[in-house]
């Protein structure tokens, strides 16, 4: 989920009730809060501990919830989720170390030490277009066969290569989430579970629509869905997200498009752009 803003950059938590609602009436089975797309690296530790618990009291258990807490320093993301309030949450998402590119074998420990530490259940996130380094489809492997409480990945390097060999040779019940919303289709056919998405912020109905059909096997029925998102995915990402989204949410009415510097707003060219494509998706 975005976090949304008020003009004044303060958390405007009315806008995170309409987005929740907005999210579970459109069908989605869980909600990640403070993500990439959360801007939680602007947010300081009071302001995610608010959208933390707002979060676990606007759902009201009609889903499940995620938490984001991860980072290059491991020994302050142990310390976060030692101390984190666990009430309403199921899973702890946990980006890959970003800036410091550590080696394979560093990014095993940092992983080992957080599922060490947190009392929740793991899922890796692995994004190398932000953090620097990626991790590789042997680590994540020993992560899922070594680490007993590291449940699954968030999934967003790009290479099918790479999805393969995770998808091969993962243990049964370790969950493959795809992390880029234009390839989730393909990523279901060979094997993933769904995805953690951007897009689905805003079109939540036609993507959860879409993976449901896909983990169905129907996969003629989701190709059209498929195809309806991609150019709206497109734009969403055109000048970074959560820019993009945050645009597309504005335009639907459910929150502004106020992001924290460094980020900024999309251009007027764009903001054009999705809203021609919006009236297309109606």
């Amino acid at each position: 989920m975005v976090t949304p803003f008020n003009s004044d950059g303060s958390i405007d938590f009315n806008g995170l009730k309409n987005l929740i609602d907005h999210l579970i009436a459109g069908g989605v089975e869980y909600l990640v809060s403070q993500g990439t797309t959360g801007e939680a690296a602007v947010l300081d530790k009071d302001e995610q501990k608010a959208v933390f618990e707002f979060t676990v009291e606007s759902t009201a258990g009609r889903v499940p919830l995620i938490a984001g807490i991860g980072g290059n320093n491991t020994r302050s993301v142990t310390a976060a989720l030692e101390k984190f309030d666990i009430k309403g949450y199921d899973a702890v998402l946990s980006v890959s170390p970003y800036y410091n590119r550590p080696t394979q074998e560093g990014i095993y420990q940092h992983y080992k030490a957080v599922a060490a530490a947190s009392p929740l259940p793991v899922i890796l996130y692995n994004v190398p277009a932000r953090t620097g380094s990626n991790m590789e489809a042997a680590t994540t492997i020993r992560l899922a066969n070594e680490v007993e409480n590291i449940i699954g990945v968030k999934e967003a390097s790009g290479s099918f290569d790479q999805f393969s060999r995770i998808l091969r040779d993962k243990p049964e019940d370790f969950l493959f989430i795809s992390g880029d919303d234009p390839v989730t289709l393909p990523l279901v056919a060979m094997g993933a579970a769904g995805i953690i998405s951007v897009v689905g912020n805003a079109l939540p109905k036609i993507l959860s629509d879409m993976v449901r059909l896909c983990l169905a096997g129907k996969f003629t029925e989701a190709q059209p869905l498929h195809f309806k998102l991609l150019e709206i995915t497109r734009l969403c990402f055109a000048e970074g997200n959560p820019c993009g989204i945050k645009a597309i949410l504005k335009q639907l009415g459910i929150c502004g498009d106020t992001l924290r510097l460094p980020l900024v707003t999309v251009s007027e060219t764009l903001s054009e752009k999705i809203s021609q494509e919006l009236l297309k998706l109606q």
